[in-house]
């Protein structure tokens, strides 16, 4: 019996290293986001590494950007904004893997009301992630709520420094484009949600990995297998949500199991079976989804 599990070991082992040694190393890069949390429960459980993929985290969906752009990760997620502009610069890439829709994950907090924006003769801070879906849902907010004859200073930080402010403190207008889950940090600090993709902001938000053609080619059977894994992460976040709560946490900005449970009421997982209506979507914000694993 003893020989049988100590062989039983080697023999994993063994599949585990010739598994890796098979696959040139595949990076891949994420930010902080809930809908990219099956990612990180694949890492903690240890499914990447036996199929050489390296799981880089960062701090900000720009930041993701300019790590791709640097050649220092093969791929990246991110939203449809983030793709469309790397895809200026590498034409041929492209959408492999889809993650989720935004359904109120993506919000605008302030310390002031709407009706107190639109009044104000004080200028307006507006803290947000430049290069990002961001300032779609900005500019978007802007024009809806007739914002563009105010006088507004913009502020380029990453989600993490735009955490640390405290409404508490701030005498003056201040507005925040973040997402969750870094929106339950700045309500505790006393922002106010104004506006969401649930309700207020009409604007399609999708997320999913990117990687250019050569890439995906290069590292087919990986993506596939990370395909699999994110599935297989979402069977467990449905089976048994503590448990894939206490994996991720980490990543989570350490936000509690309810907080996180509620952060899922605001995306919608569209990682298999895209319907008719979402590829529509998808097609007129020039999403293409031909190559989609």
């Amino acid at each position: 019996m003893i020989l049988r599990i100590i062989s039983a070991f080697f023999f994993s082992l063994l599949i585990v290293a010739c598994s890796s040694q098979n696959h040139e190393k595949l990076k891949v890069s994420s930010s902080t986001w809930i809908g990219y949390s099956p990612l990180f429960y694949a890492k903690e459980q240890g499914w990447l590494k036996p199929f050489n993929i390296e799981l880089l985290n960062v701090v900000s969906l720009s930041e993701n950007v300019y790590l791709y752009e640097a050649g220092n990760s093969d791929a990246f997620v991110g939203t449809q904004y983030e793709y469309n502009l790397v895809a200026q610069k590498k034409h041929s890439l492209m959408p492999v893997i889809m993650f989720d829709r935004s359904y109120g994950g993506d919000l605008i907090m302030a310390n002031v009301s709407i009706k107190e924006l639109q009044e104000t003769n004080s200028t307006i801070d507006v803290y947000l992630e430049m290069d990002s879906i961001n300032k779609t849902l900005i500019e978007y907010f802007t024009n809806k709520y007739h914002l563009d004859n105010k006088k507004i200073r913009y502020i380029n930080q990453d989600q993490t420094q735009i955490s640390t402010l405290n409404a508490k403190n701030i005498k003056h207008p201040i507005i925040v484009v973040t997402y969750i889950p870094y929106n339950q940090v700045l309500q505790k600090q006393g922002f106010k949600e104004l506006v969401s993709t649930k309700d207020g902001l009409d604007i399609f938000v999708v997320d999913a990995m990117f990687t250019t053609t050569e890439t995906f080619h290069e590292h087919k059977e990986q993506f596939i297998e990370l395909k699999k894994m994110i599935n297989k992460a979402l069977v467990v976040l449905k089976n048994d949500p503590h448990h894939f709560y206490e994996s991720v946490k980490p990543y989570m900005n350490n936000i509690s199991y309810d907080e996180f449970n509620a952060s899922l009421n605001d995306i919608i997982w569209v990682n298999d079976n895209l319907s008719q209506e979402l590829i529509q979507r998808l097609k007129e914000v020039a999403f293409p989804t031909r190559d989609l694993i």
